[in-house]
């Protein structure tokens, strides 16, 4: 009986010092923890051997990088730093993303992460990745770090993304001129007098994406027919990658290159063009073709076919109502000013039931007279370069304007529609 008590309270001081032994480890551990927060928090100090450099990636295939990217590397192998400051990311788990999304609402976020995998990506894709190194002095080199580590805090990181004023490429100078303020200046000369709008250097980079410009013709209003000043350029990577190119830099009141060397970190090969016929005019043309044969039959044979008519008030309608919303339920600055609603009536919608009926009425022709009017002012427009309108906009204009007139001069009375 004494030998059992004594081995239950040896077996019980064994464990005591096991639980002390596991208590004492876990509070190490737990005050390690926090001394190295504490010190990882402290500011870094970078070396006089680091590197802060503007890199410049090239367009992609897909819609949503065929501008291009531009990012901030901070690369100092002396304290094992090559991180990677990205403006250009966002939360797809962002609640009501795609709502916020589509009325330009949704926060853009500055992302620093480990640069080799920032690389990896672009590799993946082919996508070339060019690399300026800012020819910047140490004191300089610690402030633009310590700016973009301030950034990049949960706090200071999202921003209100703007596709032309505020975006992954815009960020990079507003940031330097931040930083370095009057001592950069960035070189324009790529401009070379030309007189580009938004809209011509959109097109630059769409290439043979020929339904992705008829929809941003679309969805995009007569803001973007303005010219663009040369420092609005910068909307586009690579013409950020180009204004550093000469830039200067006042270093103590001596004037240098702001960039002191640049590499290519990766080359992309060839890619295989396609080619693509299926293109919006080719497709609109055939449909205008129909209509126009329906029409003349409908001509020929004194008769209206209602489920045309319907069909392309009902259509037209729904378009004007798209633009309408863009235009004034957005924050889309880009959206507004669309002169898409002179021949994508919003009205169209509801008349498109009216048409459905045996007999029009008197008011239906005064006001396929106004649609008629305002597909002559589409064009006026057009001419006048207040909007530029999709080349495959012409087959649909002509269609709606033969079928209206049609309409117009149909005999009210005397006919006994299809």
């Amino acid at each position: 009986m004494t030998l059992v008590y004594l081995e239950r309270r040896r077996k019980t001081r064994t464990d005591l010092v096991n639980q002390l032994v596991i208590l004492k480890q876990t509070v190490l551990f737990i005050l390690f923890s926090i001394l190295w927060l504490v010190g990882y928090s402290q500011q870094i100090q970078l070396s006089p051997q680091a590197e802060i450099s503007v890199i410049t990636c090239d367009p992609g295939t897909e819609l949503y990088s065929s501008f291009g990217h531009s990012a901030f590397r901070v690369l100092d192998r002396s304290i094992g730093i090559d991180q990677v400051y990205n403006y250009g990311t966002f939360n797809f788990k962002t609640q009501n993303f795609y709502v916020k999304f589509a009325r330009g609402k949704l926060l853009y976020d500055l992302s620093s992460y480990p640069f080799h995998y920032f690389l990896r990506d672009y590799v993946k894709e082919n996508r070339t990745v060019i690399e300026q190194i800012l020819n910047l002095e140490p004191s300089t080199k610690q402030d633009l770090f310590d700016f973009l580590e301030n950034n990049a805090k949960p706090e200071n990181k999202s921003y209100l993304y703007d596709f032309f004023f505020d975006n992954c490429a815009t960020k990079l100078p507003e940031v330097s001129n931040k930083v370095l303020q009057e001592k950069v200046q960035l070189n324009f000369d790529f401009t070379n007098g030309r007189d580009d709008t938004f809209r011509d250097l959109i097109y630059l980079y769409l290439g043979d994406k020929y339904w992705s410009k008829f929809g941003i013709d679309l969805a995009l209003g007569s803001v973007i027919d303005r010219k663009a000043t040369p420092e609005e350029y910068l909307f586009l990577p690579d013409y950020v990658l180009k204004s550093h190119e000469k830039a200067t830099i006042n270093k103590n009141g001596n004037i240098e290159p702001l960039i002191s060397k640049t590499n290519v970190l990766f080359k992309s090969e060839p890619r295989a063009k396609k080619k693509f016929y299926l293109t919006p005019f080719v497709i609109f043309s055939l449909f205008a073709l129909v209509v126009l044969w329906i029409t003349y039959n409908d001509h020929k044979k004194k008769k209206r076919t209602k489920w045309l008519d319907f069909s392309l008030f009902f259509i037209t309608g729904i378009i004007g109502l798209l633009v309408l919303l863009l235009w004034f339920a957005t924050d889309h600055t880009a959206t507004a000013n669309n002169y898409n609603i002179l021949w994508a009536f919003l009205p169209n919608l509801f008349v498109a039931f009216s048409l459905l009926k045996k007999k029009l009425k008197p008011w239906h022709k005064k006001y396929i007279l106004l649609l008629i009017v305002l597909l002559l002012l589409t064009v006026i427009l057009w001419l006048l370069k207040i909007q530029i309108f999709s080349v495959g906009l012409i087959p649909i204009l002509i269609l709606l304007a033969i079928r209206n007139v049609f309409l117009y001069r149909y005999n009210l009375n005397k006919v006994n529609p299809a």
